[in-house]
């Protein structure tokens, strides 16, 4: 869990999506929320946290697990003037803001992880490609020749690609050529991708059927860098749809933000906001 200082004060949370994971995140959950551990189980079927790094069937509900149990330990401390998520932690910031019950909101992430990984391996396999120093122009240039996606618009200077090994070996050469660093990331699944398509109806089809609650806090969508306004629909959506994290944080910041406060495992999304703040200072909670 990072403070990120903006400037100063008044606080928005965010959650991480795939790829926060962290050795400890497992121990946090046993000490804060031990009655996570034993619903998530019961409901992958085996303790997810133990085969974090195989699928993303069990990296989604770990990582939710142990973002809820940061979050736990954050109320209190803070008052955010808004909550948002990257990717799978929308579902986080939903649940923490009251939503949805986390228990239903653990279902869906369940489901989803499940839905995801069922996709991705119908369609071939998929993994994702970040560019570093790389403009939304030239992304999209490559994407449209090496037929790829553009999954995620995170910060100023990263941009992520996603697609089929071989189409993205080939964007990492061309992206290298035109001087651009290119990083292979380290997940199971080309997401935010039409390789998602499989997973839409079925995963919409469990939103529906949520009781879905006014919250006192503004949570934002990722995909539209606005507050939702029917979950349901947008998150279901959201699977093949781009992340837009640097808009999503801008929107926080119009909305009074000028703290950051990562409730999840790892220092993913702290790093973010640095590429487009000038000199910000980190610092424990």
């Amino acid at each position: 869990m990072v403070l990120v200082v903006l400037a100063s004060s008044t606080t928005a949370v965010v959650f991480p999506g795939q790829g926060s994971q962290t050795p400890g995140m497992r121990d946090l959950v046993a000490a804060t929320r031990p009655d996570l551990l034993d619903a998530v189980a019961e409901l992958v079927g085996e303790d997810p946290f133990l085969r974090v790094d195989e699928s993303t069937r069990f990296a989604q509900p770990a990582i939710f697990c142990a973002s809820l149990a940061g979050w736990k330990e954050l109320q209190g401390h803070v008052d955010p003037v808004g909550l948002a998520g990257h990717s799978l932690g929308e579902l986080t910031a939903l649940a923490a803001a009251g939503a949805l019950d986390e228990l239903a909101a653990l279902e869906l992430v369940v489901l989803r992880g499940r839905l995801m990984a069922e996709a991705g391996e119908a369609s071939g396999g998929g993994t994702m490609l970040a560019l570093i120093g790389g403009t939304q122009a030239q992304a999209a240039k490559l994407a449209s020749r090496h037929r790829v996606s553009l999954a995620n618009d995170n910060a100023p200077g990263q941009v992520v690609l996603s697609g089929a090994p071989d189409d993205l070996a080939a964007a990492t050469e061309a992206a290298r050529a035109d001087g651009l660093r290119a990083l292979a990331l380290d997940v199971a699944g080309a997401f935010h991708s039409p390789q998602m398509a499989a997973a839409v109806e079925p995963f919409s089809a469990a939103l529906s059927r949520i009781d879905w609650r006014s919250t006192a806090v503004t949570v934002f969508s990722c995909s539209s860098a606005a507050p939702f306004h029917d979950p349901a629909t947008e998150l279901a959506d959201a699977l093949v749809r781009p992340v837009q994290w640097r808009r999503t944080m801008e929107a926080l910041v119009a909305a009074g933000a000028n703290a950051v406060v990562d409730a999840g495992p790892g220092e993913v999304l702290p790093k973010l906001p640095r590429r487009r703040c000038p000199a910000p200072r980190a610092a424990p909670p």
